[in-house]
């Protein structure tokens, strides 16, 4: 029988489609008779799950959430890892149950399904419709390839990690169609609007500071060259290292974007998704989870020196709330990247299995010391408070 982990990566579906890693992960919990709302939060394919053990004194248990990603790249798979990240979280919840339950600590444990993570912000919206109320802390963990050879230090990867604030949006041309061989100046060209709003932010790229990206795609195209095209599409993400200066950037972006119609004589719809906030680490959680990876045999750097190119909607919970998203490493062959094809084929091993069940297990020993030693969480909304 197939895990749920191999199951998720032999079945890659994209954002909010992710019905197969849904209702797998789903069916394995009630297996385990846990028990679980489907479609949680009247999102099809998010989930939630709920292990409590009550205060018998009435006050208030802490709460800790665990978020499983499971979505897929278009044309690549699982290139970013989601069904490592899935496998972590999930392990994390149920040792955890067993451990409040064997031992009868009052706490409220929550396994959230968290869709649409690499397009659309899955979290965000989950958070909006209430799904984190009353969760004290957010706590999940996701692969990154790590080249196997001798002079890597941390193959165990890194606890606290910075990533980029990312703003993303798309741009829809709309003009007039018309023969292209006959009476092509009937027609406003939806393409040449495209292509100059492309250039346009070409150009901006001269004047961008150099810890800032914007990269796009071309959406919807024409297929023929007989017809002046009526309709495009471009999309565009841009990144920065804080929230601020990628919302700053990207209206300049969004400027370049509506130019493109105004030289064109076309009409410009822009719209934007959920932006990324920049993640923020917590030092004492950090420094938690190390600990534990260590006792594993896995050496964890407990905080990067850099800002991590890439975004996630993990980033909007953790200003929110006390949260934990380190990378954990995957050995790989030297050249690997993430978002690869490679990569999916790495996140698919045996190796990469058993590593995220480790990484589980110090998630849930994470959780563990924070519901069990004194002064811990107090340390840790200090620091989220400082931050």
């Amino acid at each position: 029988m197939l895990t749920p982990c191999r199951q998720i990566h032999e079945n890659p579906e994209l954002a909010w489609s992710e019905h197969h890693a849904h209702d797998t992960i789903c069916n394995f919990l009630e297996s385990h008779s846990f028990k679980i709302t489907r479609g949680a939060y009247n999102f099809p394919t998010s989930f939630e799950s709920r292990t409590a053990i009550p205060n018998l004194a009435g006050e208030k248990c802490k709460t800790i959430n665990f978020n499983a990603e499971y979505d897929a790249l278009p044309g690549i798979g699982h290139g970013c890892g989601h069904n490592l990240i899935a496998t972590a979280s999930l392990v994390g919840y149920l040792a955890l149950s067993h451990l409040i339950k064997t031992y009868e600590v009052p706490a409220e444990l929550q396994l959230l399904g968290t869709p649409a993570e690499e397009h659309g912000g899955g979290k965000i919206e989950l958070f909006n419709a209430g799904a984190f109320k009353g969760v004290d802390l957010s706590l999940m963990a996701h692969p990154c390839p790590i080249s196997n050879d001798s002079s890597v230090e941390f193959l165990g990867g890194c606890a606290g990690v910075r990533t980029t604030a990312k703003v993303g949006m798309a741009a829809v041309y709309s003009g007039k169609s018309a023969h292209a061989g006959a009476e092509p100046w009937e027609g406003i060209n939806a393409l040449d609007a495209l292509v100059s709003a492309y250039n346009n932010v070409s150009m901006l790229r001269q004047q961008m500071s150099p810890d800032c990206r914007i990269h796009g795609a071309v959406a919807e195209a024409p297929k023929v060259a007989n017809i002046i095209p009526d309709s495009t599409k471009v999309v565009y993400s841009v990144r920065g290292p804080s929230i601020n200066v990628a919302e700053g950037l990207a209206s300049r972006v969004e400027d370049c974007l509506r130019a493109g119609a105004l030289a064109t004589g076309c009409r410009c719809d822009v719209e934007r998704e959920n932006p990324y906030v920049d993640l923020l680490p917590n030092e004492t959680l950090c420094k938690t989870y190390c600990a534990h990876m260590k006792r594993m045999g896995k050496k964890v750097e407990v905080m990067a020196k850099e800002i991590l190119g890439a975004s996630t909607d993990q980033g909007n919970i953790s200003r929110e709330m006390p949260a934990l998203h380190p990378m954990f490493g995957i050995p790989c062959e030297a050249g690997i990247k993430i978002h690869s094809r490679e990569f999916a084929t790495v996140a698919g091993t045996k190796e990469a299995f058993e590593i995220a069940i480790v990484v589980g297990k110090a998630l849930a020993m994470t959780g563990w010391d924070i519901l069990t030693k004194e002064g811990t969480f107090q340390n840790v909304k200090k620091d989220f408070e400082e931050c």
